[in-house]
Parts: C-alpha cells; sequence; structure tokens
C-alpha cells in the first residue's frame, strides 16, 4: 500500500513564516481535504507535495509513483486542441499518437465531450467544458495520488455534482488516493475520508476530523445537516476566524475529531 508521510513540515518565504509544525498521512484509496481560509498555507503545501516547492525543513515518505495535479483554473495550452490537452500526460510517456487518441476519445466520452470538441482550441470552449478537459488531463494517466488546488471553485453547482461524480468513481476504479484544498467545508463533507483544519499566521493544523460515513450513504441532507454542525465546531470556527462562542451541538453524524495530528 503506497503512502505520504510529513512530518514536521515548515516553510518560510525570506523572512516570513507560511507553514509550521506539519503533520499529515494519506493513504491508497483515502481522500483527505485540507480546509482553511486563504492564506493558510493550503496551496504552497500541495506545490509542496506536488514537488513544486522545496519546504524549508521537513520529514516527507513518499511511496506513490503517478501523481496528478488540477488546479483552480484549467491551465490548458490556448495552441494545443482538447485532445491534445487531455493527451499531454501520456505523450510525456511516450505513448503512440494512435493509443493516446484512443484513450482521450474514451476519456471524452465519460467527461460528457464530444467528438467534436476534442477538435476544438481552448478558447472555442465554456468554463465548464475546460474544466472537464483538465480533469481529463489528470485522470488519463491513472494517477495513485491526485493533487487537487480547489478545482471546482469557480463552477456552477450542477456541474460541479458532475465532476463530483466522475471524481469519486475514479477513486472508486483505481483505489487512488486524493489530497484536495478546499476553502469549502461542505465540498469536504461530500468528498473526504478525513478533513483537516488549517489556520494562518502561520499556516498550521488545528484539527482533524473523520468522515465515517460510507460515500453511498452521503445524501444531500446528511451533508446539509454535517456541515452545519461542523461549521458550529470551535476549532472550525477559528480556523476560519468567526466567534467561538457558540453552542457546539452534538453530532448525530459519524463526524469523529481526532486530536492525532495535532
Amino acid at each position: 500500500m503506497s503512502s505520504l508521510q510529513i512530518r514536521n513540515l515548515q516553510h518560510k518565504y525570506a523572512l516570513t513564516e507560511v507553514l509550521s509544525n506539519i503533520n499529515l498521512d494519506l493513504h491508497t484509496g483515502e481522500t483527505l481535504a485540507l480546509v482553511g481560509p486563504s492564506g493558510c498555507g493550503k496551496s504552497t503545501l500541495l506545490h509542496i507535495i506536488a514537488g513544486l516547492l522545496t519546504p524549508s525543513a521537513a520529514e516527507i515518505k513518499h511511496s506513490f509513483t503517478d501523481t496528478a495535479c488540477m488546479f483552480q483554473e484549467p491551465r490548458l495550452l490556448p495552441w494545443k486542441t482538447a485532445e491534445d490537452n487531455i493527451t499531454l500526460g501520456l505523450k510525456a510517456l511516450n505513448v503512440p499518437r494512435q493509443a493516446r487518441q484512443q484513450q482521450a476519445r474514451h476519456i471524452a466520452a465519460t467527461l460528457g465531450l464530444t467528438f467534436d470538441d476534442l477538435g476544438k482550441y481552448p478558447h472555442e470552449l465554456s468554463g465548464g467544458m475546460q474544466s472537464r478537459i483538465a480533469l481529463g488531463r489528470a485522470l488519463i494517466i491513472k494517477p495513485d495520488l491526485l493533487l487537487l488546488d480547489e478545482p471546482f471553485s469557480a463552477l456552477d453547482i450542477g456541474l460541479k455534482l458532475e465532476l463530483y461524480a466522475l471524481l469519486r468513481q475514479h477513486i472508486t476504479d483505481r483505489a487512488s488516493a486524493v489530497l484536495m484544498i478546499t476553502h469549502d467545508l461542505m465540498e469536504a463533507v461530500r468528498l473526504a475520508d478525513r478533513i483537516i483544519m488549517m489556520a494562518p499566521s502561520p499556516g498550521q493544523i488545528i484539527a482533524e476530523f473523520n468522515v465515517q460515513q460510507p460515500h453511498q450513504q452521503r445524501s444531500d441532507a446528511w451533508i446539509y445537516q454535517t456541515t452545519a454542525e461542523l461549521m458550529a465546531n470551535p476549532s472550525i470556527r477559528s480556523g476560519f476566524g468567526l466567534p467561538t462562542d457558540v453552542l457546539e451541538p452534538t453530532l448525530h453524524t459519524p463526524v469523529q475529531h481526532s486530536q492525532d495530528n495535532l
């Protein structure tokens, strides 16, 4: 079983400490959500895990072999067609062109894209279509670790739900690990197995919650109720800079507050 282990991670930009004493674990088939306000270092942490940044100090053990990233902006290459954008990773892996085309058409059908869509350039596509292509580009290489940096934040609720379903199907089929960054607690409740709450100045982990409800049993009503109950938790409210002098309700949902990583 592959895993990611981070211990005592710290990071500074010049003299400014942006991450302090970060400890977390992620295992095959698990979805971990990092939740927190803007400026708490979530994206910096993801960039470190992706290998795009070197931390100031850390002990990192990383046994995943294929990592893919999806960011808030689709980041499609404007001079390439949708098909060529989807298959960028396959091309880097030296997959022959014919095989790339076949895989692109298969995943395009899964994503609700037509054959004609594959021949279009990014400027000819809606924002939602570009997001589908970005997700396809990440999934087509069949990663065992998928890193998501708020890729659904600018989408309407209907498209979000479609892409959530496609993502869950990939996780189920491939047993991929997912590390997702979001400021949307409801999104975390919908998708994650564990939720880590971060707070800023410097970025640090202040709480962890285990979501035990099976994914197939997470109805919209359950998601709304659980999100509301978590929003009354003092750690969640503190992390988002909200007043903490509210009564914390008794959780009737299978969410457990863990102190292991604090």
